[in-house]
């Protein structure tokens, strides 16, 4: 394919339709996600060009728009340098696809994967207590439909470690409910995992199916229109939870809360529980344990756990004292 015009929706039709679904199969939960960062960025290209959407061109897309639609998405909608670097993963993808159809661009299409990822500072990992999971959960009102399946989202959420993406893909085919119960997940890379539920969680989504009715088909979640609840409103039906919870629990006040850290917190109980970190991993469907081990760190209980075991018996821990002018200077550093 090689458009003379450079006009970007032939490209961003093959792109998705051809390259991610056909020759990647990448997954539902990536497909979603690069389509995120296109809506975005062609709102981003829209303003600033004066253009339609559908009228852009790739000169629209130089390198320099691509920084400057990096640079919005963290100064003006508030992303994370971890989010900034998951929507120039998108738009390198698709450049490479540009690439690979039209060689003349091939120097533009260079200066946008030239573009480099953002460094971040590794911060521990933010989670709830118990007591906190528990007010959030005690909020829903379960005498309405929105309430029961509110419940039962965040519920499975907290039960499941799992995420947002995932959790909303689910289908009444992907629970099997019986004397031991599981949800079966189909997570990044296209791997599966099988994660056992809570009798209570069991029961909940028992009464929540046979409410709505059997249909392997049907989406397990879904919003007013029985359509699939989207990210968006997922979060919100949490931020709503959070704030009508801070009453009983004002430790949320401070809290940032979103799908994620429920996440987290599901692996830091599972971990204070004394649940193994390679379980928590096949658990959480990580593909690495150096992810897990961020839990580890994060748990402050457990350091002082060691402290006490490393602390010697019938005295104090000796602190070094440098005798010298340069190594005084240089512990004081």
């Amino acid at each position: 394919m090689n458009d003379s015009s450079g006009a970007i929706a032939p490209l961003v039709q093959a792109f998705f339709t051809d390259y991610l679904v056909s020759q990647r199969r990448a997954s539902p939960q990536t497909v979603s996600s690069y389509r995120d960062t296109f809506r975005l960025l062609l709102q981003h290209l829209s303003q600033a060009t004066s253009k339609k959407p559908s009228d852009l061109n790739l000169e629209d897309m130089q390198a320099k728009a691509i920084l400057q639609f990096l640079d919005s998405i963290e100064q003006e909608r508030g992303n994370s340098i971890q989010t900034r670097n998951a929507r120039l993963a998108a738009i390198r993808s698709f450049f490479r696809l540009v690439a690979l159809r039209d060689p003349a661009r091939m120097d533009s299409a260079a200066q946008v994967l030239s573009i480099p990822v953002k460094r971040a500072d590794r911060r521990l990992i933010g989670y709830l207590t118990r007591p906190e999971i528990e007010a959030i959960l005690a909020t829903p009102n379960t005498a309405m439909w929105s309430g029961q399946r509110d419940y039962a989202l965040l519920l499975t959420l907290y039960n499941t470690g799992a995420r947002i993406s995932e959790t909303l893909a689910l289908r009444q085919d992907h629970l099997s409910i019986a004397t031991a119960s599981l949800v079966h997940f189909k997570g990044k890379g296209r791997k599966e995992r099988s994660v056992p539920l809570w009798p209570k969680t069991s029961r909940t989504l028992r009464n929540w199916i046979e409410k709505r009715g059997e249909n392997a088909e049907r989406i397990v979640f879904p919003n007013a229109g029985g359509g699939r609840l989207s990210t968006d409103g997922a979060n919100y039906i949490l931020q709503q939870a959070v704030q009508r919870a801070i009453p009983s629990c004002p430790s949320l006040k401070d809290k940032r809360v979103s799908p994620h850290v429920i996440r987290h917190s599901t692996a830091m109980h599972l971990l204070q529980s004394g649940v193994d970190i390679t379980v928590i991993a096949l658990w959480l469907g990580h593909e690495s344990l150096e992810t897990t081990h961020g839990y580890i760190q994060a748990d402050l209980r457990m350091k002082e756990q060691a402290l006490e075991k490393l602390a010697p018996v019938g005295g104090n821990l000796a602190r070094f004292k440098p005798d010298d002018a340069l190594l005084a200077f240089l512990s004081a550093l």
